[in-house]
């Protein structure tokens, strides 16, 4: 995997805190899982989007998905740990990369967490967009099986989803493009590339990514090209990261400008009367004299004329 520079990667100007950061990163997930629960579609039109995606495919000669659901639904050594790495390490080692660059890469944290944000955004908008039903749920001609339900008495995960059983009417099935279980392992790759420092998490980096691309498609979640379009979307989050930190940048400050402002916090104010000489912390009120003033009083025992090098008067 080349080597790859994560934009917007410089110090960020306040330290990061872990009792901001979670809350953040669960509001948009809660954000991303109500958005892709939303954007169900129309069922006919998802299931044309996915024959369309199998056409494109069969002009391209591109035919992954079925050689590698016959593999997973014959043998059952490899389809049941195929179920699980789809089912659990999207939701597990993407938040562990996270919590590990939190703790010891704070400087590149911010830039990659901004990076897999807002793909994560744009995915849900082609959910939206391009409703598509997966292999898995094509009718039996295509020549697919769902292993999460051939394999479900092996999990937690019900027959009709990924989702922990008697949940899966509260997921959205047609969203199978782009592949965010590609694009996430992708980031997952990139952070470990860049940041692991030792050739155990390089092996890691190129294999987690691939490994997941093959698991998607032998489990007849994915189409190959929603593979493709997983990684296209985190290419375009990687491009606008630059942009979206510094809108973020600027929206901070004006929302701690818009604080203080309410807050009534404002300049200290002296008054021309006053003057602190040097070692006093409270101001002593000069008596203003006026010539030719009624009731004249002493007068003023530091002249404005004197030099700096002129004697003090006596007190």
């Amino acid at each position: 995997m080349p080597s790859t520079e994560i934009p917007g990667t410089e110090a960020p100007p306040t330290r990061l805190r872990w009792w901001t950061e979670l809350p953040l990163i669960l509001l948009v997930y809660a954000c991303y899982s109500a958005g892709r629960l939303l954007a169900r579609g129309n069922v006919e039109t998802a299931v044309d989007h996915g024959l369309a995606i199998l056409r494109v495919e069969k002009v391209l000669r591109l035919n992954a998905e079925h050689p590698l659901n016959r593999l997973f639904t014959r043998e059952a050594w490899l389809g049941v740990p195929a179920d699980f790495w789809y089912a659990s390490l999207h939701y597990l080692v993407t938040p562990a990369i996270l919590v590990w660059l939190f703790r010891s890469r704070a400087v590149r944290y911010r830039a990659a967490r901004t990076w897999l944000m807002t793909s994560t955004f744009i995915g849900l908008i082609g959910f939206t967009l391009l409703p598509t039903c997966p292999p898995r749920l094509l009718a039996e001609s295509h020549g697919f099986v769902d292993t999460m339900a051939q394999y479900s008495s092996y999990g937690w995960w019900g027959g009709e989803a990924s989702a922990p059983r008697g949940l899966g009417g509260m997921t959205n099935q047609y969203a199978a493009m782009p592949s965010l279980h590609v694009g996430w392992a992708l980031w997952c790759g990139v952070v470990l590339w860049r940041f692991g420092g030792n050739r155990v998490t390089k092996v890691l980096a190129v294999a987690y990514p691939l490994l997941t691309t093959v698991v998607v498609m032998g489990t007849a979640n994915h189409y190959f090209l929603d593979a493709v379009a997983g990684a296209a979307v985190m290419g375009v989050g990687l491009l606008l990261t630059p942009t979206v930190t510094r809108i973020a940048d600027r929206l901070r400050t004006r929302l701690a400008v818009a604080l203080r402002g309410r807050g009534g916090v404002s300049g200290p104010i002296v008054s021309a009367g006053c003057q602190t000489s040097t070692g006093e912390r409270i101001p002593r009120q000069r008596e203003s004299h006026v010539a030719g003033g009624a009731g004249g009083g002493e007068p003023d025992a530091s002249p404005s004329g004197a030099g700096e090098g002129a004697p003090a008067a006596a007190r």
